[in-house]
C-alpha cells in the first residue's frame, strides 16, 4: 500500500489516504468514504487531484534504505 495525497480544488483541502497502486480516487466523495470524513458542503462528485505518493512504511519503520547521514559512509541517518 502506498500513501497518496489528494487535493480538492472545490474546497481547497488536501487529504492523505493509503491505498493500493491499482486503486483510484477520483472524487471528494470517494476520498471522504476512504478516510471516514464528512464531505461537508462540498459536492461528493467534485473531482480531486492526486499530488504525490510515498512508499508504505515497513515493519522496520523505514520505506527504503537510509537517506542522509554524516556523509562518511558510517551508516548513520540524519533526522
Amino acid at each position: 500500500m502506498a500513501l497518496y495525497e489528494y487535493h480538492c480544488p472545490e474546497n481547497g483541502r488536501t487529504v492523505e489516504v493509503r491505498h493500493g497502486m491499482d486503486e483510484r480516487v477520483d472524487t471528494w466523495g470517494d476520498l471522504c468514504t476512504r478516510t471516514g470524513r464528512d464531505p461537508g458542503a462540498t459536492p461528493t462528485d467534485a473531482p480531486v487531484e492526486r499530488l504525490m505518493s510515498t512508499a508504505a512504511v515497513g515493519s522496520a519503520g523505514r520505506a527504503g534504505p537510509p537517506v542522509g547521514g554524516c556523509g562518511t559512509g558510517c551508516g548513520c541517518v540524519a533526522n
